[in-house]
């Protein structure tokens, strides 16, 4: 009977396993704290590219700022804001050529907002073109009515450059600013 038993034990504690994993989802649960991004949801709506693009530029990622401003184009077209986006994208790359032509061509529209008109100047004045900024400068700060401090400062520093042309350019800081709240600096590396 003890022999009977033996095999009896292995076959119901298996049986017991069995039956509970059953009840069981299977896989591992996802905890609120996993370090990773969650999966794809078929047939979820994409975010707009230009909130994930201004995002990325707040948090210092200018190439992955430039794919979402670039499929933001794809759907949206090459509006003003796509534009001026693309252009403080490549700014923020150093891309001076690329950000200089797609931000005059944001800035010959009607709709263009002082923020654009900032980050032309600032392209500018990193090219070395100080008197055109100084001008370009003065109209962001008239369409802004003198409310930011960002683009006053920008301008300051172009017309401390005009005045003083040995003005030392280690010390200039010009600030490239986006619609919203973050100001982005741009400085100079010696």
């Amino acid at each position: 009977m003890a022999s009977r038993l033996s095999g009896f034990r292995p076959a119901l504690a298996l049986g017991i396993t069995l039956s509970l994993a059953a009840c069981s989802t299977g896989g591992f649960g996802t905890s609120a704290d996993n370090p990773y991004a969650p999966g794809i949801r078929p047939g979820a709506k994409a975010e707009d590219g230009l909130v994930v693009g201004h995002r990325l530029m707040a948090a210092g990622e200018f190439e992955l700022a430039l794919k979402a401003f670039t499929r933001a184009a794809y759907e949206d077209g090459l509006n003003v804001d796509v534009l001026s986006a693309l252009g403080s994208a490549n700014l923020g790359l150093g891309r001076l050529g690329q950000a200089e032509t797609l931000l005059r061509r944001a800035i010959a529209t009607d709709e263009a907002i002082p923020e654009t008109w900032n980050n032309l100047g600032v392209v500018l004045m990193e090219k070395g073109d100080a008197a055109e900024a100084e001008q370009i400068f003065r109209r962001a700060y008239a369409l802004d009515n003198g409310e930011s401090d960002s683009i006053r400062d920008n301008l300051r520093l172009a017309l401390a450059k005009i005045e003083n042309q040995d003005y030392d350019e280690a010390d200039q800081e010009y600030k490239m600013v986006r619609r919203g709240s973050s100001d982005f600096l741009l400085r100079r590396i010696p």
